[in-house]
């Protein structure tokens, strides 16, 4: 691969997932074709759930509000998934959980936060499971709407699902907004920033004014959307729902979320899961965050050598190669050509265009190293490509789509979060910021992938202007009410294994629980030995005695019958129940899905 002076500064965004969701930078965002029919579905969920989370409150005489002994809110029924009751909220939290002085005269300075939640029909004790989704940006609302049924049959029905839109994202008011309009952000969001070297002078003019309008859109509330105030506003949750104790799911970002609420408060930390983990060391206290791919290219890896033993007849790519070190090498040198000479792609007099290297690399090949369970279709655009058609991977990866904004809330928590600043940054120029990033890229654990780091976006944190409010720090020896469940792949793209056991060491008697296989958080890898896991710590407080790792169920790579290639088993032949066929159908559903994605794929 040619050294970072050659390699882009991707479009950027979202972490995590995963599961590091809803996220959204602030320049113009070109979907490829990939994302279409996704933008088109996170569209409508998102226009839905913000839509509830507009007009409930405004329901005062709605015969559908209703109560319940021990709560302090009232909810409206918003609707049925499956059979299930959804009921929807709003509450109110102050702007600065930690210094009320700060929350104006009589407490007039908050944010409006939207619940949703999914009722358990068998919940006799009203104990709710709080989610998180993940981002930052993550939408609970969008979460429950798209995932609520599977993961109802997951946990069972002795729980009710309970989600929101934090502080800043999706339907919150006021929201991380760093543009007045939809129609200014068009306008202004655009950037080049493919090309560190070359295109640097645009970021680095263009950052300048971006970070500037951040600061004067959001006003006052922008320095306090940040991860500590977040947690905090769980608590409010907490309080409001009538339950004394924090049951929670929070997946990629939402594992830096569960992390921090249970170092500030871990005497209601009673069973909080964190799946696929993001280092909360590195997120708030270093300015570059390389532990994020250390094992990315293993993934690749781990793509090529499954299409290779499944073959030609199961992996487009497997006839182009007679090893997985040829094959590796091929797709590497193929797509690396399309830097200089990119491909022009006619379909007719409506969709033409041109398909480069950063769309194949960035929008195809990354982001399915996420879901596992879709690289066959990867194979086939790619192996199409090399054989000269490159309609496939131009339609899939380099076609603009429906142009959704979702709004700046994954930058600015990030951001907010982490060090940033003049300050904290100091360079003189644009050319040592460059030096700086490009020595970053250069000693990265990933060879591959790493410049789809610049998804953090530094220039945008170099010149940040919103202040740091939040004083928390990460420390290790925590001790909650009950011991941390931790949840793994053995190779996580975006939120590796090292950085589970990080949070593993930070908390005591947590334990780990690791799928055996590569993927985004534990759900890329359908596996009833999770499951179990996860019942019985949620049912029990149960946790294995030691390090424990878990078979995944069926071929969520390259299968061979039928079954296989959507990644089930043969139902007919098991001996599960019909309880645990169940469950499997709705992990399958799971890993397929494309939700987790990169950062800037929104």
């Amino acid at each position: 691969m040619a050294d970072a002076e050659r390699q882009p500064l991707v479009r950027k965004r979202s972490k995590r997932p995963a599961f590091r969701l809803l996220r959204k930078q602030e320049r113009a965002y070109r979907p490829s074709t990939w994302d279409v029919v996704i933008l088109a579905a996170v569209a409508a969920f998102g226009i839905l759930a913000w839509q509830i989370s507009a007009s409930f409150v405004r329901r005062h005489d709605d015969p559908r509000r209703r109560s319940y002994p021990g709560e302090k809110i009232t909810w409206t029924s918003c609707g049925t998934l499956v059979d299930h009751q959804l009921e929807c909220t709003n509450l109110t939290v102050p702007m600065d959980h930690f210094n009320s002085s700060n929350n104006g005269p009589d407490n007039s300075l908050h944010f409006t936060i939207p619940l949703i939640r999914l009722r358990g029909k068998n919940a006799t004790d009203n104990i709710n499971i709080l989610l998180n989704p993940g981002g930052p940006g993550g939408s609970g609302a969008e979460f429950i709407w798209r995932w609520g049924a599977q993961l109802n049959t997951i946990i069972g029905e002795n729980y009710h699902l309970l989600t929101f839109d934090p502080r800043g994202v999706n339907g919150s008011v006021p929201r991380a907004n760093c543009y007045p309009t939809e129609e200014i952000r068009r306008e202004l969001s655009v950037v080049r920033n493919k090309k560190i070297v070359e295109d640097s002078g645009e970021l680095w003019a263009w950052a300048g004014n971006f970070v500037q309008a951040c600061a004067d859109n959001m006003g006052v509330h922008g320095a306090y959307i940040n991860t500590p105030q977040t947690a905090a506003d769980m608590n409010s949750i907490l309080d409001a729902i009538g339950q004394d104790d924090m049951y929670y799911w929070g997946f990629s970002y939402g594992t830096l979320l569960g992390q921090t609420y249970a170092t500030l408060f871990p005497e209601r930390s009673k069973r909080v899961i964190i799946d696929g983990v993001v280092n909360q060391f590195s997120w708030y206290n270093n300015i570059f965050d390389d532990e994020d791919l250390t094992d990315t290219d293993n993934v690749f890896d781990g793509f090529v050598d499954e299409c290779i033993k499944a073959g030609k007849e199961d992996c487009a790519l497997a006839e182009l190669a007679s090893s997985k070190e040829q094959l590796r090498e091929k797709l590497i040198t193929s797509i690396d050509q399309l830097r200089d000479d990119p491909i022009g792609v006619y379909v007719n007099t409506s969709i033409h265009g041109v398909l480069d290297y950063w769309a194949v690399w960035y929008d195809g090949v990354f982001p399915a190293m996420y879901k596992p369970a879709n690289w066959r279709t990867l194979a086939d655009n790619l192996a199409a490509l090399l054989k000269g058609n490159a309609t496939a991977a131009f339609m899939a990866y380099s076609r603009e789509g429906p142009w959704v904004s979702l709004f700046d809330a994954n930058t600015v928590i990030m951001t907010n979060d982490g060090v940033s600043g003049p300050k904290n940054w100091p360079v003189s120029g644009r050319q040592e910021l460059v030096k700086q990033v490009i020595d970053f890229y250069n000693s990265s654990t990933s060879r591959l992938f790493n410049t789809a780091l610049s998804h953090e976006g530094h220039f945008e944190k170099q010149a940040w202007k919103i202040p740091r409010t939040h004083n928390y720090v990460p420390t290790k020896g925590v001790k909650t009410a009950h011991p941390l469940l931790v949840l793994t792949t053995t190779y996580d793209p975006i939120c590796p294994l090292v950085s589970a056991k990080s949070a593993n060491d930070a908390f005591v008697d947590s334990k780990i629980v690791e799928v055996k296989g590569y993927g985004h958080c534990s759900l890329a890898v359908p596996s009833l030995c999770i499951n179990k896991h996860v019942r019985a710590f949620l049912d029990e407080g149960k946790l294995p005695d030691d390090y424990t790792q878990c078979e995944g169920d069926g071929n969520p790579y390259f299968g061979k019958s039928d079954d296989e290639k959507k990644g089930l088993v043969n139902l007919q032949s098991s001996s599960w129940t019909e309880e645990e066929k169940r469950i499997h159908l709705a992990q399958v559903e799971l890993a397929r899905d494309l939700w987790f994605k990169p950062r800037w794929q929104g």
